[in-house]
């Protein structure tokens, strides 16, 4: 069971949280040949990530191609992999919107179905539409008012929102249960070290994402977990596990054997990578997305198999 950590917000309240680390990659949404949800594919990928000895798994993220999904798909993602997983593994579940009532519902939705914890980005629409910090403040106030679990927020560039140090700390000191933050913009290192150390307690779960293409760092700045893409979390985790160990030469040294991989990823393919090596593997029959996305080039996808075999991840393996 995860060790639950007590945080003393404001007028003396005192929030008892979940502490969860490791690895927490986020799950594709497979689809056939013609563009159908195929969810016999995302019960094969669930059984595939917790094979591969995941920490956490997380759904209906942006590599999970949640912007392409219809709200009944959403609903037959969340309740279909709720379901499967069945308590095996912690289960994050993405419910970020732009509209605060709409959160909360699937906040309520995500917590009913069993989620162990939500992400939401800062809501935000379009290139110029956006909260300021107090609505912002409100937004995230309002959904952890809402539930009971913790809730962690996604600090990305997609959002264009600009989330100072200061206010993700006022945030976490204000709102019950935000103490789980995902940082993956430019300088995260840096970013997380100066909230570590201005939030304290308040700041339980310090990750970072965007494939953990900076993750040696973000770890030696104070990050406890990292949100992957599930490529290869396998051969992520011994990173991990050498660093809080103390062993930093080896995690230095396994981090550097997958690099190339997850800078290819990051690089090249994105959310594509992740399907196209479990088509390969025989987890998922198809790795189609969906337009107006566009399947990887043949030389790309020639690049990116050609990196996975010499890393050799379980993905490429687990359905053959």
């Amino acid at each position: 069971m995860a060790p639950r950590r007590r945080i003393r917000r404001p007028g003396g309240k005192s929030v008892s949280v979940t502490r969860y680390t490791g690895v927490f990659p986020v799950a594709p949404t497979p689809f056939t040949e013609t563009g159908a949800l195929d969810l016999d594919g995302k019960r094969r990928v669930l059984d595939c990530m917790v094979d591969q000895g995941v920490d956490g798994i997380c759904i209906l993220a942006n590599y999970s191609e949640q912007f392409l999904l219809s709200d009944a798909e959403r609903d037959a993602v969340l309740e279909t992999s709720l379901e499967h997983v069945a308590g095996r593994v912690p289960v994050i579940v993405t419910c970020s919107h732009f509209s605060t009532q709409i959160a909360v519902d699937r906040a309520h939705k995500a917590a009913a179905a069993g989620a162990s914890m939500l992400m939401l980005m800062p809501p935000y629409h379009g290139a110029t539409l956006r909260a300021d910090e107090n609505g912002i403040l409100e937004h995230f106030s309002r959904i952890a008012e809402a539930v009971d679990i913790p809730i962690m927020v996604q600090d990305a560039p997609l959002s264009g929102v600009a989330l100072s140090v200061p206010f993700l700390v006022r945030l976490a000191k204000a709102a019950p249960t935000v103490s789980y933050f995902k940082l993956e913009v430019p300088g995260t290192a840096a970013k997380l070290r100066s909230l570590i150390a201005q939030g304290g307690d308040a700041i339980v779960g310090p990750f970072d994402g965007e494939e953990s293409i900076t993750l040696m760092a973000d770890l030696d700045a104070g990050a406890t977990g990292t949100m992957s893409s599930a490529l290869l979390p396998d051969l992520i985790k011994p990173v991990l596990t050498h660093h809080a160990a103390g062993r930093r030469k080896e995690a230095a040294a396994a981090y550097a054997s997958i690099l190339p991989l997850i800078n290819y990823e990051n690089r090249q393919c994105g959310l594509r990578a992740t399907k196209t090596v479990m088509m390969e593997g025989g987890v998922i029959k198809s790795d189609h997305v969906r337009h107006p996305l566009e399947p990887l080039h043949p030389a790309t996808r020639a690049g990116l198999l050609e990196l996975a075999q010499e890393a050799n991840p379980l993905a490429l393996r687990w359905g053959r």
